[in-house]
């Protein structure tokens, strides 16, 4: 009995396959959805007509963005000794990064607070002159 069972479990004929459908985020290799893009490329009325090509090559520059974003915010958060990513740690590194920092510059991040920084001449100027009394010594 059980080499019955065994052999109706798993991929026993391959014309199954060749019939099984296939998404197209899958088939580009993708995880964002392609067929959503596209339909929502269509929906919005951006252009009269939109290509087979141009949903695929969107999705896959979203996921980028997406990863790279998601890249930068864990380093953040690791640096920050937490686990979990928060807004916090998507502004500082949207704001650190400079090229992502000019494509997202206009956008406000809820709960994203500000990145830190102290403008040289509020610094105490005594640290510099230490430093160079100790070299000139």
């Amino acid at each position: 009995m059980s080499g019955k069972v065994g052999s109706k479990s798993g991929k026993a004929t391959g014309s199954g396959d060749a019939s099984k459908s296939q998404s197209r985020s899958s088939r580009a290799g993708l995880q964002f959805p392609v067929g959503r893009i596209h339909r929502l490329l269509k929906k919005g009325n951006y252009a009269k007509r939109v290509g087979a090509g141009a949903p695929v090559y969107l999705a896959a520059v979203l996921e980028y963005l997406a990863a790279e974003i998601l890249e930068l915010a864990g380093n953040a958060a690791r640096d920050n000794k937490k686990h979990r990513i928060v807004p916090r740690h998507l502004q500082l590194a949207i704001r650190n990064d400079e090229e992502l920092g000019k494509l997202l510059g206009s956008v406000v991040i809820s709960q994203g607070g500000v990145v830190p920084h102290i403008d040289p001449s509020l610094l105490p100027s005594g640290t510099k002159k230490g430093k160079a009394a100790a070299g000139e010594d």
